[in-house]
């Protein structure tokens, strides 16, 4: 019975080994989204311009910009600085859209804040970006010799009381204490203070898969993910981290506040798959330290959400599907 405990231990282990370290890992993903980044920019060829028709609540503004290569956040620069601080997600002809994102034909531009009537969108968007961004976080708290594969994390549940995002850990039976939770928090904080934009790019299963060579989950997952997606992988960027997602996301780090991460559970034994969780507040909603501690209390009851490789948000509201392309 040891033996058997021991040799699948093993083979867990030798599963997740990567043959590059973790910062070169990093650099050679960084270096292909780049290049991905600029052979799309390339590929545009003669700029056509399109008109793009603002809305605001009291007036209509008409912009000229550059097709497939002018973004949301662009049109913000030309309305104004306190629009471009503000703007978290864009609705084009009532499509949620990335900030970043470039437009592609005639449209009309919504521009949301983190208090727009259509909550509904931006707060998936804002609870997507939270999950992201804590895996940028989770990938680059631990020592380098500890194996760290990240998962993934599912559709934003708002009802769930928590984000969320499934790791791999060569640690067989870690709990972490409060001191390494206040770190992971600090570290949290540290990364959405930098004010990083949140990139993306559209790309193709093959790019995806050179880009994720050194995680054996991503790899796993990519092919299911481009078939679910007409072959398509939509990939995120906030600073030197890059992951997978269908997206939305906030444009901006800074425009979360107040946040917390407020428990680790081991979700699977056999994997050794661990589940983080998190709470936050946009910028600028303020809660007293007793309201804010009953939602920390709530994040660390362990979020039941579960993931697939199809995703379905019109089931956010029974909470009754999660994807891991979110």
């Amino acid at each position: 019975m040891f033996q058997r405990c021991k040799s699948l231990c093993l083979n867990i282990q030798l599963r997740y080994k990567s043959i590059l370290s973790k910062a070169e890992a990093k650099e050679r993903r960084n270096l292909l989204f780049e290049e991905e980044k600029k052979r799309q920019r390339n590929a545009v060829g003669r700029i056509e311009k399109i008109e793009v028709k603002y809305q605001s609540p009291v007036e209509e503004i008409t912009l000229v910009m550059n097709k497939h290569i002018s973004t949301p956040a662009d049109c913000a620069k030309h309305i104004s600085e306190g629009v471009t601080k503000v703007s978290a997600l864009a609705l084009v002809d009532g499509v949620p859209w990335d900030m970043h994102r470039p437009l592609t034909s005639n449209c009309n531009l919504k521009l949301l804040n983190l208090l727009s009537p259509e909550n509904k969108a931006v707060n998936t968007a804002f609870w997507r970006t939270c999950s992201f961004i804590l895996g940028s976080v989770i990938d680059t708290s631990f020592k380098s010799d500890v194996n760290v594969h990240l998962h993934s994390f599912p559709v934003p549940i708002i009802k769930s009381g928590s984000f969320i995002y499934d790791v791999y850990l060569d640690l067989a039976s870690w709990e972490p204490t409060s001191q390494e939770m206040r770190v992971l928090s600090a570290q949290y904080i540290k990364l959405i203070n930098k004010d990083l934009d949140i990139e993306r790019i559209e790309t193709t299963e093959n790019v995806a898969h050179n880009m994720f060579l050194d995680n054996h989950i991503k790899l796993e997952q990519i092919p299911n993910i481009a078939k679910c997606n007409n072959n398509k992988i939509t990939l995120y960027r906030i600073g030197d981290h890059v992951d997978i997602s269908k997206g939305p996301m906030v444009g901006n780090s800074s425009l979360i506040g107040r946040c917390t991460i407020a428990a680790v559970h081991k979700i699977s034994e056999e994997d050794n798959l661990y589940r983080f969780q998190g709470i936050a507040l946009p910028k600028g909603v303020m809660l007293n330290q007793y309201a804010y501690g009953i939602l920390e209390k709530r994040a660390k009851i362990l979020n039941n959400t579960s993931w697939s490789f199809i995703s379905d948000e019109s089931k956010e509201e029974n909470c009754i599907e999660a994807s891991a392309t979110n």
